[in-house]
C-alpha cells in the first residue's frame, strides 16, 4: 500500500518540476524572440536587475533599449500568456468535472459572449469611457459577470441547480449575446472598430502591461489553491451525483462554489486576454492522459502545461505572419483541432482514462 501511494507521488512531483523547468525555458525563449533578438543572458539579467537585493550583484552592460523592450514590453506579455494559459486549462478541468462531460470548458457558461458583448460596447459605441484606459477590461470583465448570472438564474429550478439546464442555459445565453455583439459590430461603420473587435474575439496579449498583471495573477493564484483544496470533491463528482453525496459532499453548494470560481477566473482572463478558444478543452485532455482523472495531480499540471502551452502559441503568433501580428485564437484553434481528430480517433480513450 505504501509503495503505491509513494509511486504517483514520485511521478507527480518528477512531472511537476519537469514541466516547471520547461515553463522557465519557454518564457526565457519567447522573451528572446522578436523583431529585435536579445540573448538570454540579458534577458535573465535585466530580470534580476529588477529584484531587490539582487540587483546590486548584476552588472548594467545592456543598452537602455533592450532593457525597455525586455521589462517594459516582452515579460508582461510573456506572463500574462502564462497566467491565462494556467487559469483556462484549470477552469477547463474544473468544469468538465462539474457537468461530467469532456468537452465542456470555460465558455460554456457564456463568459466568453458576454465579455465580447462588453468589449464590442467599449470599442464601437464608446461605452464606459470614464474608465479611461481599464474600460475594455472592466467592461468584458462586467459583461461576463451578467452572462453568468443569467445563466445562473435561467438554470435554478426548484431552489437547485440542474447540470442539463445550465449546458442548455449557457448555450442559449452565448448565441442571445454573440448574437448582440455581432448586431453592434453590424450597424457600425468604424472599419477600425471592427477589426479591432474581430481581433478582439479570436484573443491577443498585444495590450498586455505592467498594470493589468496584478488582479489576473491573483484570481488565478485564489482559484488554483481552492480548486486544489477541494480535489476530493471534484473526484467525487466524476462518480455522478448519488456517490458524491453519499460520500458527504454538499452537491449544490459545491456546485454554486465551484461554477462562481470558473466564471470569475474565466470573466477576468478573457477582459485582459480576449476570447482564446480550446485551452481549456484540450489541456486537461492531455493532462489526463498522462495523470489520470485523480484532480489532484489534474490541477497543478492542467496549470503549469497550459502556461507553457500558451506561452508558445502567443510566440508563435508573434513572429509567423512578422511584423503583422496572428491572433493568437488561430494558433490554438490550428492545435485545437488536429488533436480532437486524433483523439477521435483513438478507440480506448474515456473520460477519465488512466486512473
Amino acid at each position: 500500500m505504501n509503495k503505491q501511494t509513494v509511486r504517483p507521488n514520485k511521478k507527480f512531483i518528477l512531472l511537476s518540476m519537469l514541466l516547471l523547468l520547461l515553463l522557465i525555458i519557454s518564457i526565457t525563449f519567447a522573451i528572446m524572440i522578436g523583431s529585435v533578438s536579445i540573448t538570454p543572458l540579458y534577458v535573465w539579467k535585466v530580470i534580476f536587475s529588477k529584484i531587490p537585493f539582487v540587483q546590486n550583484w548584476i552588472e548594467q552592460d545592456w543598452s537602455r533599449s533592450q532593457e525597455i523592450i525586455i521589462w517594459q514590453i516582452r515579460v508582461p506579455r510573456v506572463l500574462l500568456a502564462a497566467i491565462v494559459g494556467g487559469g483556462l486549462a484549470i477552469a477547463g478541468a474544473a468544469i468538465q468535472a462539474l457537468v461530467r462531460n469532456s468537452i465542456a470548458d470555460p465558455y460554456i457558461l457564456g463568459v466568453s459572449s458576454g465579455a465580447t458583448v462588453g468589449a464590442t460596447a467599449v470599442i464601437i459605441l464608446g461605452a464606459f469611457s470614464f474608465f479611461g484606459i481599464y474600460a475594455l477590461s472592466i467592461s468584458a470583465f462586467l459583461g461576463s459577470l451578467i452572462a453568468i448570472v443569467l445563466v445562473f438564474f435561467l438554470s435554478r429550478v426548484g431552489g437547485r441547480i440542474s447540470i442539463f439546464r445550465l449546458l442548455l442555459a449557457g448555450m442559449a445565453v452565448s448565441f442571445i449575446l454573440s448574437a448582440t455583439s455581432n448586431f453592434i459590430l453590424m450597424m457600425s461603420k468604424q472599419e477600425g472598430g471592427m477589426k479591432a473587435v474581430m481581433y478582439w474575439m479570436l484573443g491577443s496579449l498585444a495590450g498586455a502591461k505592467w498594470s493589468n498583471l496584478l488582479i489576473p495573477m491573483v484570481i488565478f493564484v485564489i482559484v488554483f489553491v481552492l480548486l486544489w483544496l477541494h480535489y476530493r470533491n471534484l473526484n467525487l463528482l466524476l462518480l455522478g451525483e448519488e456517490a458524491a453525496v453519499t460520500l458527504g459532499v454538499n452537491l449544490q453548494q459545491f456546485r454554486i462554489q465551484l461554477v462562481l470560481l470558473v466564471s470569475l477566473l474565466t470573466g477576468v482572463l478573457v477582459a485582459v486576454s480576449g476570447a482564446i478558444g480550446f485551452v481549456g478543452l484540450i489541456i486537461p485532455h492531455i493532462v489526463r492522459l498522462i495523470v489520470g482523472s485523480n484532480y489532484k495531480y489534474v490541477i497543478p499540471i492542467s496549470a503549469l502545461l497550459g502556461a507553457i502551452f500558451l506561452v508558445w502559441a502567443d510566440a508563435l503568433a508573434r513572429i509567423l505572419i512578422a511584423p503583422e501580428e496572428m491572433p493568437i485564437g488561430i494558433i490554438t484553434a490550428f492545435c485545437g483541432g488536429p488533436f480532437f481528430i486524433w483523439l477521435l480517433r483513438r478507440n480506448n480513450y474515456s473520460f477519465g482514462e488512466g486512473d
